[in-house]
């Protein structure tokens, strides 16, 4: 059954869109992670313009991760004080990003941009990920004893305005915590993705977060900054597809669901393993697209891709 998309002015099977928002919310509950990494290159796959499909898919993310937040709350795996600091770093980073966004788009060159900004990070994250956490899988190391080991970066205490994370057993400088929000903050806005495949590593490996709590704290700080990245969209680029968003999170709300109860059965080392492999997946099918040669040598672009 097909339906009728305003915003992307494209008709899309209604099963398949349900299917994807439930795949890729059982993702954001078993990982931690947003799902905008794979959602948004597989809504370009299907025909929706990049410009409509990045700023759709953080609405989407949004009603994902509130799911999964409250599965991991009802867990006491919630950081809220550390989810607050990254929070601001992301405000600022949402509101620099829609800015960098409608700025690329103007000269044309946002399709280009997405697609390589996907190939560089996911191609850079999914292999040190991988790389980690398979020495890790093999050895039979407990996550602590990984943890401690990489924890030790004394550049880091060295840092000022320091801050005592009680959930996190955490005392370090709330600067670091800001910077990574600030970067996934403009990840969101510019690749429609929540982060969560930046943020998870860098809570684990640079902040010395117990991975218990990590996936419960990337995704509340996510709903917020994916909040503040649609309703900027929505007002100064007007890319925000409401009716594409609406069937995306139904299925994604019953995914996330699924997903923290299965997350719960595995070990860290285990996850790691898994959520590297599907990142290289992805930046493999995009990076394939981007070198072969097109089907059709020339094509009329939309208004709406940002052309």
């Amino acid at each position: 059954m097909n339906i009728y998309l305003p915003i992307a002015e494209i008709s899309v099977n209604v099963f398949l869109l349900l299917g994807m928002g439930g795949g890729v919310g059982f993702l954001s509950g078993l990982f931690g992670v947003g799902g905008g990494f794979l959602m948004t290159p597989l809504l370009i796959f299907i025909g929706v313009a990049p410009a409509v499909a990045v700023a759709t898919e953080a609405n989407q993310i949004m009603a994902a991760s509130v799911s999964g937040v409250l599965a991991h709350w009802r867990r006491g795996n919630v950081d809220f004080r550390m989810g607050g600091v990254l929070l601001l770093g992301g405000t600022l980073g949402s509101v620099f990003g829609v800015w960098l966004f409608t700025f690329l788009r103007g000269l044309g060159q946002l399709d280009l941009v997405i697609s390589l900004c996907y190939v560089v990070l996911l191609g850079v994250v999914g292999s040190l990920m991988f790389v980690e956490s398979s020495r890790a899988l093999f050895r039979r190391r407990r996550q602590a004893d990984v943890r401690r080991k990489l924890h030790q970066h004394h550049w880091m205490h060295g840092l000022p305005f320091k801050m005592r994370f009680r959930k996190s057993k955490l005392y370090i400088s709330a600067l670091l915590p800001i910077l990574i929000g600030f970067i996934v903050g403009v990840l969101a806005a510019i690749m429609g993705v929540g982060g969560g495949f930046i943020m998870v590593p860098a809570m684990i490996y640079l902040l010395g977060m117990p991975t218990s709590v990590v996936v419960g704290t990337s995704l509340f700080q996510i709903i917020f900054v994916t909040g503040t990245v649609t309703f900027l969209q929505a007002t100064q680029n007007q890319t925000v597809d409401a009716l594409l968003a609406l069937i995306l999170l139904t299925g994604g709300v019953i995914g996330a669901q699924i997903g923290t109860r299965v997350g719960t059965r595995l070990r860290g080392e285990q996850l790691r393993v898994l959520l590297a492999l599907l990142v290289l997946g992805v930046c493999g099918k995009l990076l394939f697209d981007l070198v072969a040669t097109p089907g059709d040598l020339f094509i009329i672009a939309d208004s709406v891709g940002g052309h």
